[in-house]
């Protein structure tokens, strides 16, 4: 089996030796970043390839799966003449969080431990139980009071124990990680674990073949943790790295105006969180995180890209999901965000991807 890479602090360069559980910086307790810097494969050698994200095995740092449920590869399909839509809430568990999800808990098989546990809004955590199932592995995840009951019946159907914490996303957050310090657990932390964001990144590289071997002029992510986003910046660097693009888009970062920390600090010229971050109720529950671990990082790269930060009401969350149902595209709340964000010419006829990365099975429609 191939040797494990080692993990680092991207602040205070601590590093963690492959093989550990641990699942934050021991100095800073900071999110880490993985030692791996891969060369993708040329067009022309996917040819005949597994039809799922494995298919880029060059660019991850597991091999082998053992769990895979074919997650990825997903259709992309036109909106308008310069927007197209990746349709990634056609994974297995139905959301774009099975491309980190199965890195997550093939890892956890290397590393044997004797529960996963899982923090989530929703989404992620849902994938996590899947993949745990599917490996056979016992979880448990916390979510915040007030999580879609579809995502909490979907969590459960998995076989996984669910913990409701009482309070948001933060508390949610707080309740996890003080559990995953107890000794030979596993955090499949979507935040914190780098593993996941070497899946997310699998979602450019489809793009990229999608579109014949390059990228549009703008990637338009939903950014909550903003683990699409530092996905897309990995791969992004991959490609352009090895020579397989001549320039990289732009990427335009998008949050509901209801909690909107990231599109403030933005707005202020800062390099990291500004302030407290006023918070309401919002239709895009999956992004409305108020402290996002990695907002330095993510930050970075959108101004490393030429991208910008874009929020959305909701009204144009609600409209945005109700155009795309007229055209045969039934997506939850959070995942019309992007489309919320650039279906009214915000980025100028640039050619543009759009993720849409939940189904509308898991919410509902939102309504006043």
């Amino acid at each position: 089996m191939t040797a494990l890479p080692d993990c680092f602090c991207p602040t205070d360069g601590t590093r963690v030796p492959s093989g550990s559980l641990a699942w934050c910086c021991p100095v800073c307790r900071g999110p880490l970043d993985l030692d791996f810097s891969p060369t993708p494969a040329p067009l022309s050698s996917l040819t005949g390839r597994v039809n799922s994200l494995w298919r880029y095995a060059e660019c991850l740092p597991l091999a082998s799966p053992t769990v895979s449920l074919g997650e990825g590869r997903t259709p992309l399909v036109s909106l308008r003449e310069d927007v197209s839509a990746k349709l990634d809430f056609l994974m297995p568990t139905l959301s774009f969080k099975d491309r980190g999800a199965v890195l997550l808990a093939e890892l956890a098989l290397r590393l044997g431990p004797r529960q996963v546990l899982a923090d989530s809004s929703g989404n992620a955590g849902t994938a996590v139980a899947a993949y745990c199932a599917r490996a056979g592995l016992p979880c448990t995840v916390y979510v915040p009071e007030g999580t879609s009951p579809k995502k909490l019946e979907q969590i459960e159907a998995h076989g996984a124990r669910l913990r409701v914490v009482e309070g948001d996303r933060e508390a949610t957050a707080r309740a996890a990680r003080e559990a995953a310090d107890e000794e030979a657990v596993f955090y499949a932390s979507h935040v914190f674990n780098p593993y996941f964001l070497h899946g997310t990144k699998t979602y450019v590289h489809e793009l990229w073949e999608d579109l014949g071997g390059r990228l549009p002029d703008v990637v338009v992510v939903p950014v909550g943790n903003g683990t699409l986003l530092l996905g897309a910046a990995l791969a992004v660097a991959e490609l352009h790295g090895a020579g397989l693009i001549d320039r990289r888009p732009a990427l335009y970062a998008v949050q509901s105006a209801a909690v909107a920390p990231l599109a403030h600090a933005w707005s202020e010229g800062a390099e990291d969180l500004v302030g407290v971050t006023a918070t309401a109720p919002t239709f895009a529950e999956g992004i409305a995180i108020p402290k996002p671990p990695r907002a330095r990082q993510i930050l970075r790269a959108v101004r490393a890209s030429g991208g910008a930060f874009l929020t959305v009401t909701e009204d144009q969350i609600r409209h945005a999901q109700s155009d795309l149902a007229s055209r045969g595209l039934y997506v939850e709340s959070t995942g019309v965000a992007c489309w919320a964000a650039v279906r009214d010419g915000a980025l100028g006829g640039r050619e543009a991807v759009v993720p849409l990365c939940g189904a509308g099975v898991k919410t509902g429609m939102a309504r006043e």
